[in-house]
């Protein structure tokens, strides 16, 4: 399975979410390819040191090259490649149906997808379930950009546990 993160910047949420999810299909065996993005970037800014040290302080997360991160607008040719997309916030869905509306049918904010897609259906229903709906701004998760440490660090938390959640969800598509 392909999937895109995207957050706004590109140096917080997505990132974070994407090392977590690399960190999943590694443990588990899935065969997942993941790409980080943005929908107002900066091209090429590394992630900032508060999101390096929020991911560092996570246990499970493991070990990855952190420093190799660069920033990344989302692209037609991201959009594309993508089985699934997962955004941080509904304002990114919405982005994302008027930029590139060939996503529209892939692009989920992660949160409301954790509630709303239904079990034991193939990846391509539980999109098709929730990308059909509104997306829905109560379940954003706060950009933690210009926070302290603490505000990273729960962000991060938050994520862990949406990304353990989401693998378990589409569990049987990321098998070898």
């Amino acid at each position: 399975m392909r999937i895109v993160t995207l957050c706004t910047g590109n140096v917080a949420r997505s990132v974070m979410l994407g090392y977590m999810l690399t960190t999943l299909a590694k443990a588990n065996g899935y065969d997942w390819q993941i790409r980080t993005a943005g929908t107002h970037v900066v091209e090429g800014s590394a992630m900032s040191a508060r999101t390096r040290n929020a991911l560092l302080a996570l246990d499970d997360v493991g070990e990855h090259h952190y420093g190799a991160h660069r920033s990344h607008q989302l692209s037609g040719d991201d959009v594309a490649w993508a089985d699934v997309i997962l955004t941080s916030e509904a304002n990114q869905v919405t982005f994302v149906r008027t930029t590139f509306p060939p996503g529209t049918p892939k692009t989920v904010l992660l949160r409301q997808f954790l509630r709303d897609a239904p079990l034991d259906v193939p990846l391509e229903d539980q999109l098709h379930v929730v990308a059909s709906q509104p997306p829905l701004a109560d379940f954003d998760v706060e950009d933690p950009a210009g926070g302290d440490q603490a505000v990273y660090d729960a962000c991060a938390s938050a994520l862990w546990e949406m990304a353990q959640v989401f693998s378990t969800i589409v569990a049987d598509e990321g098998e070898v």
